[in-house]
């Protein structure tokens, strides 16, 4: 019915119920999950997990949180990843100016030099095998995000995940052939933007997600996210819409399985 379009499975908390964790996904109507990397080591236990489970998938990348440390030879060990039949996208990738040192120092301006740097090699990586690319964006980076991805316009789509803006800056990024995709803060009594945003989103421009092991949608707050979690979206996403649960699992679903070259 759903697919889980983002999750960290490979986290420690979830090293001995991982089985359970599938088994409640699929019990909840989530047949599908992505499990996305965000350096070389985790994109490399990402595909090990979409060896071993059968609807598992992975998307190998580079968190711009782990730009500064990535080695020089982390799109190599990408590309390679990036062979694998199960490895559906390029990802985590991206900006995030949210956690830089306040001051203009220098090395403020080497971590968002080493972000740009290695979020530019992913999109051309991206560009080179005919992936798709699932985007994180926070702070103030929006502009210098699309300014980096202009020259791959039609080269490859994205998916702007945890999506937290308004409907206008959602229409720009459908309008260039990307989508967004929403998390458990939709289901927040603080969570109104984004929530008018999931009411207005076109039906084939969006996908639901979990952030796993973050941002677990109400009534699960506070508790570790997973995957069967996705149906709580969902089931908000759907009243918001004032569509059913069915409607949007399936529009949801189709829209995934044509981003990420799913088999159906």
């Amino acid at each position: 019915m759903l697919i889980d379009t983002h999750a960290h499975l490979d986290f420690p908390a979830f090293a001995n119920d991982l089985d359970a964790v599938i088994a409640r996904a699929a019990e909840a109507g989530v047949t599908r999950i992505i499990v996305v990397g965000t350096d070389v080591e985790d994109s490399q236990r990402s595909v090990a997990l979409a060896e071993r489970h059968e609807n598992l998938f992975a998307v190998v990348g580079v968190h711009p949180n782990s730009a500064i440390e990535a080695q020089d030879d982390a799109i190599d060990h990408l590309r390679k990843l990036a062979a694998h039949p199960k490895v559906v996208a390029i990802g985590e990738t991206g900006l995030d100016y949210f956690r830089l040192p306040k001051a203009e120092t220098e090395q403020k301006k080497a971590v968002k030099a080493a972000q740009k740097r290695l979020f530019s090699a992913q999109l051309e990586l991206a560009a080179e095998l005919g992936l798709n690319v699932v985007i994180h964006q926070r702070g103030d980076c929006r502009e210098e995000t699309l300014e980096l991805m202009a020259p791959f316009h039609n080269k490859l789509r994205a998916v702007f995940h945890c999506f937290g803006g308004s409907i206008q800056e959602a229409r720009e990024l459908i309008d260039l052939g990307h989508l967004v995709s929403f998390t458990g803060i939709v289901t927040f009594k603080n969570g109104e933007l984004v929530q008018e945003t999931a009411a207005q989103v076109p039906a084939n421009a969006y996908m639901v997600e979990t952030d796993c092991p973050f941002l677990a949608p109400v009534p699960h707050r506070g508790e570790r996210c997973e995957p069967a979690f996705t149906r709580n979206t969902a089931e908000k996403i759907a009243a918001l819409r004032n569509e059913t649960l069915e409607e949007v699992a399936r529009q949801t679903t189709a829209t995934a399985e044509a981003f990420f070259r799913l088999p159906r």
